[in-house]
């Protein structure tokens, strides 16, 4: 069975997104999404202090490392694959990151306009 190359919003092969920490639904570097992927963690960002922030009032605490799953925390800076829909819903509220559309899954357009993500592109030519 040959296994699809992950395409980006762009219609390109999928970029890495962050290694350091190790991001991705599969902790690959990449946005890579797939059936167990409820959260579907498409949106590689570039984190702010703004955003995590915003994500911690939601419940959502990025910042505080959690050594019992190896989760080193978030600062501001780190590349990481977001939740489509928490991206969505801080780019509503004012606050979404920037994004890295060449490392942005295509599966994040379901949550996603892509024009909003272009408006927050940090890689556009």
């Amino acid at each position: 069975m040959q296994i699809e190359e992950p395409i980006n919003v762009l219609g390109e092969k999928l970029e890495i997104c962050g290694t350091d920490p190790e991001t991705g639904f599969y902790r690959d570097g990449c946005c890579n999404t797939g059936p167990d992927d409820h959260g579907s963690h498409t949106v590689c960002v570039v984190m702010t202090d703004e955003f995590l922030a915003f994500s911690k009032a939601r419940g959502n605490d990025l910042s505080t490392p959690v050594p019992a799953f190896g989760f080193p925390g978030l600062k501001a800076g780190d590349g990481w694959c977001l939740c489509a829909a928490r991206w969505h819903e801080a780019f509503e509220a004012g606050t979404a990151p920037r994004v890295r559309l060449r490392a942005t899954h295509q599966g994040a357009l379901e949550h996603c306009a892509l024009s909003n993500l272009k408006t927050h592109g940090i890689d556009l030519s």
